[in-house]
């Protein structure tokens, strides 16, 4: 462990910034300029989504949905990365950055499969036998509430109709559009290896004040196990209208206790 003292960009966090910040604006030049769509190809789909490629587990680290994605997640990378990589130093930062970020993915992923595939099998079998009484149970088991709405339209005159092709071609058509959305959602964001990161401020400096919103002080070990707990009861509630990946951020924590556990790595106050 080479510590690098107290850089206020160490060179990592510092290219870090550029390389987020460069691919930011540059999805938006493309898609303006050239309707090139970058995150088609550098954010991460879903393994069996068409979309899908394998460098994505590195690359949707270093793409975000919006500005306030990318500043929220910046300013915490430079916040405790900064300090961690002055600690710890470059090499072993880097590793702890990108080791996290894919591991978090590779979680979500996981907890991904656990709803896209009984999904799948459930839209084959409807697919393969398009009833009306197929449908509703579809629609009841696999769709949230909050877009049954839009399904019901069809089961609504299909009830009216019972013998039309059009709503059972339309029924099927969107069981598999829900299907496709699912499969092609993907996910951008460095928010894994920043929770990554937030972890390992937490465990190495367990008691440095952190100020929420610059005026409530916090310890960072509260702040983290807070943080913890939230992001497991958000995952656990799945909400509906929640498009941030909880169990990415679990994800990037998980694997940053690993590693520190591996690495060794102790508090600068812990006896050598």
């Amino acid at each position: 462990m080479r510590p690098l003292g107290n850089t206020l960009f160490p060179p990592v966090v510092k290219n870090l910034l550029i390389i987020n910040g460069i691919l930011f604006f540059a999805t938006y030049a493309f898609q303006s300029s050239f309707g090139f769509d970058l995150s088609r190809h550098l954010a991460l789909f879903y393994p069996t989504s068409p979309n899908f490629r394998v460098w994505q587990l590195v690359t949707h680290l270093f793409m975000h949905a919006n500005i306030g994605h990318i500043f929220s997640n910046m300013f915490a990378l430079w916040m405790f990365g900064a300090i961690l990589e002055n600690f710890i130093g470059s090499k072993k930062f880097l590793k702890y950055y990108l080791l996290t970020g894919i591991g978090a993915s590779i979680l979500f992923l996981g907890v991904q499969a656990l709803e896209i595939t009984p999904l799948q099998k459930s839209a084959e079998i409807y697919s393969a036998n398009p009833t009306i009484s197929n449908y509703k149970a579809f629609v009841e088991e696999e769709v949230p509430e909050n877009i049954q709405p839009d399904f019901n339209r069809i089961s609504e005159y299909w009830s009216q109709n019972p013998k039309s092709l059009d709503a059972k071609k339309a029924s099927v058509g969107i069981v598999n559009s829900y299907l496709d959305s699912k499969l092609n959602t993907p996910i951008v964001g460095a928010s894994g290896a920043v929770f990554g990161i937030l972890l390992a401020f937490g465990m190495l400096f367990p008691n440095t004040l952190i100020y929420i919103y610059f005026f409530f002080p916090m310890k960072a070990k509260y702040l983290v196990i807070l943080y913890g707990l939230f992001e497991l009861y958000s995952g656990m509630a799945n909400n509906p209208g929640d498009n941030v990946a909880h169990f990415a951020h679990l994800g990037g924590m998980l694997v940053g206790f690993i590693l520190l556990k591996l690495w060794n790595v102790r508090r600068p106050d812990s006896f050598q």
